[in-house]
């Protein structure tokens, strides 16, 4: 069974009611507090912290005309965690997005305005940031649902996206993480878009958290997909694995820790046909215990603490 070996990160949780529990917490947190998180997340031997954004709600987190400056306790939130990162050996992917409404994936995948500001953010945010040797590579995270195969513009959308993240820098690895990992057709026409994709990453949602499927019918799915990616020869497959449950309604109420037996389940369902295994997130899910840097639902240090034991970490 594989250990989970990095997190989705977030300064804000992009949908409000889901982030009912740290949201309100991590807005007032210090650039310690911040860097406390980072340690956090690598003392559980986690290598890699996937950004979720570096603008929010037509706010940006670091210094740009693009947008006015969301406004956070941290002097420099994005310099906090690198620098840390730094520190602990680790690799930041930085966000591309959302340089658009987050929720309007597509107008974003193919809007020329959208783009524009994206990759001035980008420009800006490696000339800020580039430094850092935890600058690892670039998310894409304006994700497309695959409905069997990928859509044409989701694919111009990843190499315009990647070619100009080559420009920056060649040594880059860059990722995507779609939903609808149950609705994949991994035939020859998978592949051939799989060739065609210039990605280095793809960590498929295994979709268990949001309901749609369950550990006993993942490794169906990615049994298929690494078939598809070791024929392709290009994109490493990843999991994006969910560790998270609903308080109530689904994509409608607070996201909270799932219990270790689910996640665990996920582990093993997985593990024997993926390269790494991420999670939907370690933020408000999951709290070293007795830390300055606490958010979200009080189980979380009973998940932190559970996946330790889990681990024998």
């Amino acid at each position: 069974m594989k250990r989970i070996n990095g997190t989705w990160f977030e300064f804000q949780h992009h949908n409000i009611p889901e982030g009912k529990y740290w949201n309100p917490i991590c807005i007032h947190f210090s650039d310690e507090q911040w860097r406390q998180k980072i340690r956090e997340v690598n003392s559980l031997g986690m290598k890699y912290v996937v950004l979720l954004c570096t603008a929010l709600f037509d706010k940006a987190y670091f210094k740009t005309d693009i947008y006015p400056r969301f406004e956070l306790a941290a002097t420099d939130p994005l310099e906090a965690i690198l620098d840390e990162a730094d520190k602990c050996g680790m690799k930041i992917f930085m966000s591309a997005g959302f340089y658009g409404t987050w929720t309007e994936t597509y107008n974003n995948m193919v809007s020329k305005e959208v783009e524009k500001r994206a990759f001035q953010a980008m420009d800006e945010l490696f000339a800020l940031y580039g430094h850092h040797d935890s600058f690892y590579g670039w998310y894409l995270p304006d994700e497309a649902w695959i409905g069997g195969y990928f859509n044409e513009d989701f694919m111009k959308f990843i190499n315009a996206y990647t070619a100009h993240a080559r420009t920056l820098k060649k040594g880059f690895t860059n990722l995507i993480a779609p939903y609808g990992t149950k609705d994949t057709i991994p035939d020859d026409k998978y592949v051939k878009q799989l060739e065609s994709i210039d990605i280095d990453i793809i960590a498929y949602q295994d979709e268990v958290g949001v309901q749609k499927t369950t550990s006993l019918e993942t490794p169906r799915f990615y049994e298929g997909l690494r078939k598809a990616h070791d024929k392709a020869g290009r994109s490493a497959l990843w999991a994006d694995m969910e560790v998270f449950k609903f308080e109530e309604k689904v994509y409608h109420s607070a996201l909270l820790p799932a219990p270790i037996e689910r996640i665990e389940g996920q582990l093993k369902a997985i593990s024997p046909y993926v390269d790494e295994v991420l999670i939907y997130q370690y933020m408000g899910l999951m709290n070293q215990p007795g830390t300055t840097a606490f958010c979200g639902h009080p189980d979380s240090v009973k998940l932190y603490q559970d996946y330790k034991k889990l681990m024998n970490i």
